[in-house]
């Protein structure tokens, strides 16, 4: 199976950013691991064009979490693409498909009150932003362990950033999609935004989970590849909070 890590850059509010989604080819599939956000269809497009790769054929999006920066943009290549098949974790799939309300979106509107006066207008354009997401029905979901339909991809459930929140382990080079269960930044590894963790101690408890796997290399949504030092990193990061 090859894995290509696409960089995504895009601008927000005149900074530069890059966002980090994955491909997994075999001989009968090609997977997109999460998508980013609405209008990022041509983004992904050209990042897998890069490779060499095509949308067209695309076979299956697995997204790890809903937040809006992973799933923002899976309407628009449903839209187009309608035989993809939407591949998600079972504890997600409601909030994907908008059977029930985002989790993030609750946070936001229950935090909203207690931030200071000045702070609000953006929270509050923060909330429209998230009531912006399109459902997408969810073909196939699943639990920890196994994909049956890519071999050697073991799922682990890493929740605290999302109660349903997925990695991915890539068991033939050793590599881990952290999705956000975990971020690269400065050179370093990190529990992503921990503020915003809907559970942080769970959050620490799936940093516990991963180190225990044997991992080469580290994919990160935000920071991307991680291939030095991962044991040090991770056991660093958990010194912060244990």
């Amino acid at each position: 199976m090859k894995t290509y890590a696409l960089e995504v850059k895009f601008t927000n509010n005149g900074n530069e950013n890059r966002l980090y989604p994955v491909i997994l080819q075999d001989d009968h599939n090609m997977i997109l691991v999460d998508c980013g956000y609405a209008g990022f269809m041509p983004l992904i497009e050209a990042a897998m064009n890069a490779h060499g790769l095509s949308l067209q054929k695309l076979t299956g999006i697995i997204i790890t979490h809903h937040d809006i920066d992973h799933i923002g943009g899976l309407h628009e290549i449903k839209e187009k693409y309608p035989d993809i098949k939407i591949y998600a974790p079972e504890a997600e799939e409601p909030y994907i498909s908008g059977k029930a309300k985002s989790l993030r979106l609750i946070q936001a509107e229950n935090t909203h009150a207690l931030l200071p006066e000045n702070q609000q207008p953006a929270a509050f354009q923060f909330q429209e932003f998230l009531k912006t997401v399109r459902p997408v029905e969810v073909d196939v979901t699943f639990s920890e362990g196994n994909l049956p339909f890519l071999d050697g991809v073991e799922i682990i459930h890493t929740p605290g950033h999302m109660p349903g929140h997925i990695s991915l382990y890539l068991n033939h080079d050793k590599t881990l999609i952290s999705a956000d269960a975990l971020v690269y930044e400065n050179g370093e590894l990190e529990i992503a935004n921990p503020q915003y963790c809907l559970d942080l101690p769970q959050a620490v408890a799936s940093v516990k989970k991963i180190i225990q796997y044997d991992v080469n290399k580290i994919i990160c949504y935000h920071g991307g590849l991680v291939k030095h030092d991962i044991q040090s990193k991770l056991t660093t990061l958990l010194s912060k909070y244990l």
